[in-house]
């Protein structure tokens, strides 16, 4: 069915809006009628279960509703100003009592219907002492005594000119035709609905606008919970289909003559996760279609191993294969580590990045443009201009986050039919994996190889402060490194929490004799990279810093790490930064301080585990889904109504029910397809082709 047009109309032309409202309704993302629909309660006032004003009595703890007869501000002999207001309801009336609120004149008024919540004492009679109330209705809104029997009142998210009421009120007035013109948009038919226990749209948005109990919310929720998480899923899946299925890839052989003779030389086994991921890989190549996988795994699972077994099943089709680094740094870390990962296969790895300059330059483009450089390791410098592939096969790309959305889409382009790799050490839920990189196929590394010793870890007070850098000094004097992390480059006037730089200069006088450094996002790249230099060099023995360490340089010698005012950092970015130490054969620690009375929550479970996706689940858990997807690149989905610890089923679902449809039908051609087609150029628009690249 063609959806009806009168819902896409400007909102200035609903009734009750105009010009002025509508500018005004634009700072609430609300520029259509079918934005205003859209545009749902954030919390309900339960009508239902109030109590009767002339049931109250000394003592109870209660809720009611009734409207405002008369009120004012009456000065106590302590020249206390306490607002006053008397409540009635078809039962009864009562005064209620607001201490030391005087303002509250300005805002309640004579007629009002209002919802008020608080303790009933006796004082010269019954009196309340409302903790929290909510003004249901204006005096011109109301329907008999008090038009609140059996009520759901909704209350929606407001602006500065224009209350929650005046929403409400404008919502209400337009509801019936809205909702008659949503019913041409319902895209799932009563099977798919059934199977999802969930109702039609037009349904749902009329439960949610106008719920008869709190109880029928939920099931509406999850109508368009479902519905946006189909349309993002069939959004990747249709990304993943062009740039996986629908282009020519490379059919890699299945002969092991490199990746065989590595595996039976490596001085270890393969852990179950590192093997089911690497057969994944291995199919992937040996098939036509495009690989497009990101391989997920925690610091330590063994990505770098994985993705040295996909290089060598290039090379040893003939194929040169890249990875490409966020740093100079890691660049460098990366080569270092598969040149000797490959020296049992005779495999010499190049490297290109800035900084390999002249005739090494020359040899390196020379190399990779005559395909003699088989694997190749760099940084952006790999998609500079100058740089041209001989014969490419596969690129991998490390922490792809940290590029940005046209470097990696050049890298993936360095030659049409190449497979790709995206690898991240940052553990999230499956269900954020599949929201965020849905396009994407994905292999998991949820174990550590045996014999890792754990970092132990704890949280300290300021109680513990001397005896833990006591123990820190005790590690670098006898040959270990550090790091002490904090949240802050420089002291703040608004939070109570210590800066880097401050704290720096402190340090170096608290562990003289030893060389204290110092790295934050501000300094130049070039500064950034000489003092990380001389850390990994073992020059400097303890490093300051911020964050800008959370996924970086692997040294082994590093065996203390302290991060400060840690109940500010998020359970994941914790982890992240712990997985700076334990990365050698020395015992390592790691103390998280803070700076309250009591440890949160946050802080015990971090000390708990040190499985990385078990604390990310926890963080989805405690955060909410808006802080981690806030701190996630640009393009990342926004979920309005759709919670990813509530609703993994019906992620799952969309999942599954989107590639399928995608498999059938890539274009939406199909008449049961074209409102899909149409849905979907409405939500995301141009945003579609950032999605190609994850």
């Amino acid at each position: 069915m063609e959806p009806n047009t009168s819902l896409y109309r400007p909102v200035q032309y609903l009734k009750g809006v105009g010009p002025r409202r509508a500018e005004t309704l634009t700072r609430l993302g609300i520029r259509s009628a079918f934005d205003l629909l859209l545009h749902l309660p954030h919390r309900y006032e339960d009508a239902t279960t109030v109590a009767s004003i002339s049931s109250l009595e000394p003592g109870d703890e209660a809720t009611i509703i009734g409207r405002v007869v008369s009120k004012g501000v009456i000065r106590t002999r302590r020249s206390l100003r306490v607002f006053h207001a008397v409540l009635r309801d078809d039962t009864g009336q009562v005064e209620c009592a607001w201490p030391g609120r005087p303002w509250l004149d300005r805002s309640i008024r004579r007629g009002q219907l209002l919802l008020a919540t608080g303790p009933v004492r006796f004082y010269h009679g019954r009196q309340m002492q409302p903790r929290e109330h909510t003004v249901l209705a204006e005096e011109d809104e109301l329907e008999g005594e008090t038009g609140s029997s059996g009520r759901v009142f909704p209350v929606y998210p407001a602006t500065e000119g224009l209350s929650h009421r005046q929403i409400r009120a404008i919502i209400q007035e337009n509801l019936p035709r809205l909702l008659r013109d949503a019913s041409g948009r319902e895209a799932f038919d009563a099977r798919w609905r059934a199977e999802l226990g969930v109702p039609g749209l037009r349904d749902a948005l009329a439960t949610l606008h106008g719920p008869s109990s709190l109880s029928e919310v939920e099931p509406a929720r999850r109508r368009l919970a479902y519905e946006e998480l189909f349309y993002l899923q069939l959004l990747h899946s249709r990304a993943r289909h062009r740039h996986r299925l629908a282009q020519q890839g490379i059919r890699f052989s299945g002969a092991r003559v490199l990746t065989g003779k590595f595996l039976a030389g490596l001085p270890f086994r393969l852990t179950a996760a590192q093997q089911r991921a690497w057969g994944e890989i291995e199919a992937d190549m040996e098939q036509e279609p495009r690989m497009y996988r990101l391989l997920q795994g925690d610091v330590g699972s063994g990505k770098t191993v994985i993705a040295a077994l996909a290089m060598l099943k290039a090379a040893e089709n003939g194929r040169q294969a890249a990875l490409m680094a966020p740093t100079e740094l890691l660049a460098e870390q990366h080569h270092r580590t598969l040149s000797e990962l490959m020296k049992s296969v005779g495999i010499r790895p190049r490297i290109l990045t800035g900084s390999v300059t002249g005739s090494r330059r020359e040899s390196a483009l020379s190399e990779i443009e005559s395909g003699e450089a088989a694997v190749v390791v760099g940084t952006h410098a790999l998609i500079q201009d100058a740089v041209r592939f001989g014969a490419p096969g596969l690129v991998v790309i490390d922490e792809q986050h940290r590029f940005g959305v046209e470097q990696r889409r050049t890298l993936r382009e360095a030659g049409e039919s190449t497979d790709a790799l995206v690898m991240s050490a940052t553990p999230i839920p499956r269900s954020m994996a599949l929201t965020l990189y849905g396009d994407l196929d994905l292999s998991v590394l949820d174990e550590l190889p045996p014999g890792r010793t754990p970092v132990k870890t704890g949280v300290r007070g300021e109680r513990s402060r001397e005896a833990a850098f006591d123990f820190l000094e005790g590690q670098l004097e006898q040959g270990r490194q550090g790091y002490i992390v904090y949240p802050l480059i420089d002291e703040s006037e608004v939070l109570d929490v210590k800066a880097a730089t401050l704290m720096h200069e402190r340090l170096v006088e608290r562990f003289s004799g030893l060389e204290v450094g110092l790295i934050h996002g501000r300094l130049a790249a070039a500064e950034k990279e000489r003092v990380m230099r001389r850390f990994v060099g073992g020059e400097v023995q303890l490093l300051v810093s911020t964050t800008v360490i959370e996924v970086g340089i692997d040294v082994p010698n590093a065996t203390v790490m302290f991060i400060e005012d840690a109940e500010r950092f998020g359970l994941a970015q914790l982890h992240q930064l712990r997985g700076r130490v334990g990365r050698g054969q020395h015992a390592s620690y790691c103390a998280a301080f803070y700076s309250g009375k009591e440890p949160p929550e946050r802080l015990e479970i971090f000390a708990g585990t040190t499985d990385g996706f078990e604390l990310a689940r926890a963080d989805l858990r405690l955060r909410g889904q808006g802080n981690l997807f806030g701190e996630r690149q640009h393009g990342a989905p926004e979920l309005r109504f759709a919670d990813l610890e509530k609703d993994a089923d019906l992620l799952e679902h969309a999942w599954r029910r989107a590639r399928e449809i995608v498999e059938e039908d890539p274009e939406l051609r199909a008449r049961p397809h074209r409102p899909f087609a149409r849905e979907l150029a409405e939500r995301y628009g141009r945003r579609e082709s950032l999605y190609e690249v994850g």
